[in-house]
């Protein structure tokens, strides 16, 4: 089988946040076929510091929210290391009913800034999730499988003491709008980055 790897680094030196776009034949949730996902993936989980960033910008990105399995053991974050592990522990909870395979329809703000990524709904008067920056371990995008061209994004994060972790999961509209949410967020963390070394 023909397999096709890329890899795009950020344009800073800082190498903890990454994201690598992966073409990888995923065991589907839908009758054991198999998929072809692409998967872009932003790993943080060695990056511990943040700082303060001279801009304040907050990208906005239109999503679904598909649900959430919160407060899982801290050592269950250390099995869901890689991607491909997030993307199977994910679908073996849809195929187990503890998530859904199709999002409410109702559609969400998802803003992701300096501070972190903070859900909104569409008049931004209610804010269902915020997830801060130094919070989040990974995020990583890849096709539901459904073949409607949507995306899902999934958000590992953990509580300020480190003993638990929650998997957040989103529908996107799209591979690029998916990729693009990474991208910020791979921005906002060399930011502080950066701005914690000046």
């Amino acid at each position: 089988m023909f397999r096709k790897v890329k890899k795009r680094h950020s344009s800073s030196s800082s190498q903890s946040s990454e994201i690598s776009t992966k073409s990888k034949s995923v065991d589907s949730s839908l009758g054991g076929l198999s998929r072809s996902s692409t998967v872009a993936s932003l790993d943080t989980d060695s990056t511990k510091s943040l700082g303060n960033s001279a801009s304040d910008a907050c990208a906005e990105f239109r999503v679904k929210y598909v649900g959430a399995m919160e407060k899982l053991q801290f050592d269950m974050s250390k099995t869901l290391q890689e991607p491909l592990d997030l993307v199977n522990y994910i679908d073996a909870a849809q195929q187990d009913g503890k998530l859904p395979f199709v999002p409410a329809d109702e559609d969400m703000i998802l803003g992701v800034s300096k501070y972190g990524v903070k859900v909104a709904s569409l008049d931004q008067c209610d804010v269902l999730h915020r997830h801060p920056l130094y919070l989040i371990l990974r995020m990583l995008c890849y096709d539901d499988g459904l073949g409607a061209g949507k995306n899902l994004l999934a958000l590992k994060t953990t509580d300020p003491g480190q003993e638990e972790c929650s998997i957040w999961v989103y529908q996107c509209s799209s591979s690029e709008q998916a990729q693009s949410i990474c991208k910020v967020l791979s921005a906002s963390f060399d930011c502080a980055l950066t701005s914690d070394k000046s």
